[in-house]
């Protein structure tokens, strides 16, 4: 990990959700694997990536990096998706979304993470959609205020209201998975777990069509069984599931020499097969 200037976001958009309750450690940037991180995360922003108004398919996405809710991979779970995803017609925007706290050095932060990836072994079970809804409480107002923004200026942003999505990779996943289950008014059009937890669920009368994307050697989620997919299957709901052989966990849009990496183009034939890529 290196520290970095916090770079330069000259479109993204304050959501005002209230800012973070006693925080003490000011929003921070590192560099890692070769991708750009923010940390201690305070005040939730959206930054759209539109597409040239000539080719946009008038579909949009709410792209949610992961992170353990302690740091978000901005780059390659953020703004590398957002792009490509804008190349191909669909408007895009990268939601920030309010980081739990940890140390303000970078050594501290080290620590933190150490410890956290060192306790997979002995995590607790997997949380319910009404415990997720208590526990992600700010980062639920954080996806609920991005989606209320995007159909606000659906119009400025060439997007139809009916059919906006979201993808979440990671802790993000959890969030995606939240706001499908829990939230008000979320009306998803389409959603996508990107190496998420895929525990078994109680699937809503509503649920939209779900793509999942998992390797077989992630370390945190690919021993949870196929819960989700077979609950998904069972409520009539359309879903799709790749399960690479291998990958790790955080493949992103690194390229890699594993079948993970077609994920992306799976996920736009799935778009194409929903009617949200021209």
């Amino acid at each position: 990990m290196t520290e970095i200037a916090t770079p330069a976001q000259p479109d993204a958009i304050e959501l005002k959700t209230g800012g973070l309750p006693d925080a003490k450690a000011k929003e921070a940037w590192h560099s890692q694997y070769g991708s750009t991180f923010a940390r201690n995360v305070t005040d939730a922003t959206l930054t759209p990536f539109l597409p040239d108004p000539d080719n946009a398919s008038g579909a949009a996405v709410i792209v949610a990096p992961g992170g353990g809710f302690r740091t978000l991979s901005m780059e390659n779970e953020g703004w590398e998706v957002a792009k490509a995803l804008a190349e191909r017609g669909i408007a895009a925007f990268v939601l920030k979304y309010r980081l739990n706290q940890t140390p303000a050095d970078l050594e501290g932060f080290k620590r933190s993470m150490d410890e956290m990836f060192s306790n997979i072994e002995n995590r607790p079970p997997r949380l319910g959609p009404a415990q997720m809804k208590d526990q992600l409480a700010l980062q639920l107002q954080d996806s609920q205020a991005a989606l209320a923004l995007i159909r606000q200026r659906a119009k400025e942003w060439n997007v139809e209201s009916d059919r906006i999505g979201m993808i979440g990779f990671s802790a993000g996943a959890m969030l995606t998975m939240t706001t499908t289950l829990v939230a008000e008014d979320a009306d998803l059009a389409f959603i996508a777990n990107i190496y998420g937890p895929i525990s078994s669920t109680d699937v809503p009368d509503d649920a939209p069509p779900l793509f999942v994307a998992l390797a077989a050697d992630d370390p945190f989620f690919a021993n949870d069984n196929f819960g989700l997919i077979e609950s998904w299957h069972a409520a009539g709901k359309p879903v799709e599931f790749h399960f690479y052989e291998q990958g790790g966990h955080g493949f992103g849009m690194y390229p890699k020499e594993t079948t993970s990496t077609g994920w992306f183009d799976a996920f736009l034939s799935w778009l194409k097969m929903h009617k949200m890529v021209n």
